[in-house]
């Protein structure tokens, strides 16, 4: 297949592992960070927004956002990403990844910023607009996904290509445990600055009036990481399979690659036109053709990514809800506003020290030795078991004495989510489909994750609700429950196992050999060295 392959990508396949390989790592991460710092960061100052715009007097716990509005500043940076990852996947396939990069960290620094500075006369007006600057944020988030993917699979060598991409996606934990530890330090400085009473001691004077600078702090920091990167995306060459085999400049690929790999690569114009101009790299995204190579793989990424992010999402964005119904978290009602803050940020910020980032790791270091395939089979199967265990025997887990061992395993879920499909269904996508509908498909793939995430987030909100209406946080109907729901997250884990039978195994192969972009050259080849060793 090297003979086959133009010099320029199989310089990159066999390429060692070098700087340049860790500087866009960095780049792409940065951007993952703050992508995941802005997504999570929101469930952690939701309840303090509660407090501070939806306070009744006389009421005897804090005021919470209610229902629809709970789901909307949960739930709209979701519609944003969703729609982010459609549109920039498509326009990095036809302006190119890297000029596309650079608007997509402008928007969601600009986006971040806004946020923080939310205004209105009334509640309405504050959370209103708040939602409008966390849809468009979540619009540049959105175009992270299939740009970063994309940049670093046709970056790296095919060796270790899946830890590359999987370390990129790895940001995603830093990003978690970033807003944690940013809420923790937030929240300690104003609640020892501003030392107020618990609620049931003093409804009013427990939220302070400088509450409202603790959640905008935590939401605007996600800003500054993003912008440190801007220059050096801005300094990074585009892609040499997007330029050689997309844009058809052999030239521009050989000289950019040169210098990236400081090696002399010879451009080759006459096979770059005769790959490109073959019917198997020509046919469009809604094609038969499509459908017959690629049609269940794509089926199979937006499948796995969809179920999974179902249950990761509602796993992440209410693990407060879910630490308060066991008890790990004290009742609202005998905290201020602040301290409460405090105590989510800490349960979330243990959590992903102990669980979610060391997964992510898992999976750096084992996808290229045990597969793609194989990690994400085993993250599904272990999500489901650990569900299970800890929706079957739930009222077990609710008395004070086992709280410990249900935070382990809930720790357990979020572990196996990360060293499994979390990473997983994110490195696939950019490795399977052809370079000139590689972002594409892998924004779609990231849609319908988002999809998900947006199934997690409403349903989770309502489903999650005690089964006693008079037990349900205000305005809310009665629900079927922790247990119950935790259930349903069990069997979409399990669906998610049926669903990984439609990925293929990427492990160790060319870009180009997994998408049969060579194949048609190669026949060609084949018969025009036949016909010369003919004998007459």
């Amino acid at each position: 297949m090297a003979g086959d392959q133009l010099n320029v990508l199989n310089a990159l396949d066999v390429a060692k592992t070098q700087w340049y390989h860790f500087t866009a790592i960095v780049i792409a991460g940065m951007g993952f960070f703050t992508d995941a710092y802005d997504l999570f960061c929101i469930s952690l100052v939701t309840k303090l927004l509660g407090r501070i715009y939806y306070h009744v007097d006389g009421a005897p716990k804090p005021g919470t956002l209610p229902p629809g509005v709970s789901a909307a500043v949960n739930g709209v940076a979701f519609c944003g990403t969703l729609a982010g990852q459609l549109f920039f996947g498509w326009l990095g396939d036809k302006m190119g990844r890297k000029k596309v990069y650079g608007i997509t960290l402008v928007l969601m620094v600009i986006s971040s910023i806004a946020s923080g500075l939310s205004f209105g006369s009334s509640p309405e007006g504050v959370i209103a607009t708040l939602c409008f600057f966390r849809f468009w944020l979540g619009f540049g988030i959105g175009g992270d996904y299939p740009l970063s993917a994309t940049i670093m699979s046709e970056y790296a060598n095919k060796k270790t290509r899946g830890a590359f991409i999987a370390a990129v996606f790895a940001m995603q934990g830093f990003g978690i445990l970033g807003g944690g530890i940013v809420a923790l330090i937030v929240s300690a400085a104003f609640d020892h600055k501003f030392n107020a009473p618990p609620y049931s001691v003093d409804a009013v004077g427990s939220t302070v009036p400088e509450a409202d600078y603790v959640w905008r702090i935590i939401l605007m920091f996600g800003a500054i990481p993003a912008a440190l990167t801007y220059y050096w995306r801005m300094k990074m060459p585009e892609t040499a399979r997007y330029t050689a085999l997309v844009a058809k400049n052999a030239k521009q690929a050989a000289a950019d690659m040169s210098k990236v790999l400081q090696v002399e690569i010879q451009a080759e114009e006459e096979k770059v036109d005769k790959i490109t101009k073959e019917k198997n790299n020509s046919f469009p995204l809604f094609s038969r053709q499509f459908v017959k190579r690629h049609g269940l793989h794509l089926f199979g990424t937006t499948s796995t990514w969809f179920l999974l992010d179902i249950a990761f999402y509602s796993q992440n964005l209410f693990q407060k809800d879910i630490f308060s119904g066991i008890g790990w978290i004290p009742p609202a009602a005998t905290m201020n506003a602040i301290h409460e803050v405090y105590k989510i940020a800490r349960a979330q910020t243990l959590i992903a020290l102990c669980s979610t980032v060391p997964g992510y790791w898992f999976t750096v270091f084992f996808i290229d030795i045990i597969g793609r395939f194989a990690i994400q089979m085993m993250g599904f199967f272990f999500m489901t078991v650990f569900m299970f265990a800890l929706a079957i025997p739930y009222n077990h887990w609710t008395q004070r004495e086992n709280r410990i061992g249900f935070v382990i395993m809930y720790s357990l879920t979020f572990f196996f989510a990360n060293f499994g499909p979390n990473a997983t269904t994110f490195v696939v996508p950019a490795e399977i489909f052809p370079a000139r509908l590689r972002s594409t498909c892998h924004g779609i793939s990231a849609a319908a994750g988002k999809a998900g995430a947006m199934v997690g987030a409403f349903g989770f909100l309502y489903a999650a609700q005690n089964t006693d209406k008079t037990k349900t946080d205000a305005g809310y109907p009665a629900g079927i429950g922790i247990k119950n729901s935790l259930i349903v997250l069990g069997c979409v884990n399990f669906l998610g196992m049926l669903c990984t039978l439609c990925v293929p195994e990427s492990k160790g192969k060319s870009l180009e050999e997994l998408t049969g972009e060579n194949d048609d050259v190669d026949e060609t080849e084949q018969a025009a060295t036949s016909a010369r060793t003919a004998p007459v």
